[in-house]
């Protein structure tokens, strides 16, 4: 299509995604990778001959960005958001003349059996959005040949004890969709019980400040005031089979 009926088109969905199609057209997403998450990843480079696997895809970014990579397949997989937001990752397709394919499947319904495995899979933003993280993991885990890249939410950074935070209602970010924050410490736990048996934690926001002022500074009453916000943390964890 050309770029005034691309144009049109991009206006009549609602984008969580930022993604440049192309011809002068990038979607309004809330949220741009291109910034705010991709830097962090460390995802490879050149994914030529790579089977990529993206778990809740929402929008397509990181599934196109698989493809552009160069990986021979990318299957992108969604159960929520795309029970009402999938024409937008359809019309992206399109645009993008991309060949990801697309497969409707919840987490806990992931086996090799209804999907295969894959070199790499993409596990973005979705573990504190689960009822039960192991669980999950393991699921992933089962469709994970080699590489597994994982972004998530954590809480209690401050503890080096596994731990996990219990959100009953929408004490994170006022969206009750978010159910647990592990904290680091967990979530490696968690991915060893799955059955990685590698784990190298690639990225934090506020990890050196832990490591640099020390976790008993923290604990000082003057520094209460800032344990929500430091407490908090996204981080990537990169693991293998």
């Amino acid at each position: 299509m050309d770029r005034d009926q691309l144009r049109l088109e991009v206006e009549k969905h609602e984008w969580f995604h930022t993604i440049d199609l192309g011809q002068g057209v990038t979607t309004p997403g809330r949220n741009d990778p291109r910034n705010q998450t991709l830097p962090r990843l460390g995802l490879p480079e050149d994914l030529s001959n790579k089977t990529v696997l993206d778990i809740g895809a929402w929008d397509g970014f990181f599934s196109f960005e698989a493809e552009r990579r160069g990986a021979r397949r990318v299957l992108a997989t969604d159960s929520h958001a795309w029970w009402s937001r999938k024409p937008a990752f359809e019309l992206a397709r399109r645009a993008l003349d991309s060949r990801v394919e697309d497969f409707d499947i919840d987490v806990m319904e992931l086996s090799p059996d209804k999907i295969g495995t894959f070199d790499v899979v993409l596990f973005l933003g979705v573990l504190y959005h689960l009822r039960h993280p192991l669980l999950a993991l393991e699921k992933v885990f089962s469709v994970t040949a080699d590489h597994l890249i994982l972004e998530t939410v954590t809480d209690l950074t401050w503890t080096s004890y596994p731990a996990m935070r219990f959100y009953p209602g929408n004490e994170l970010a006022g969206d009750e969709s978010n159910w647990f924050g592990p904290n680091p410490a967990a979530v490696v736990g968690m991915l060893k019980a799955a059955g990685f048996t590698r784990t190298k934690i690639v990225s934090s926001r506020y990890r050196p400040l832990l490591h640099r002022i020390g976790r008993a500074i923290l604990r000082r009453d003057m520094y209460k005031p800032f344990w929500p916000a430091i407490q908090n943390d996204r981080i990537v964890v990169h693991a293998w089979r």
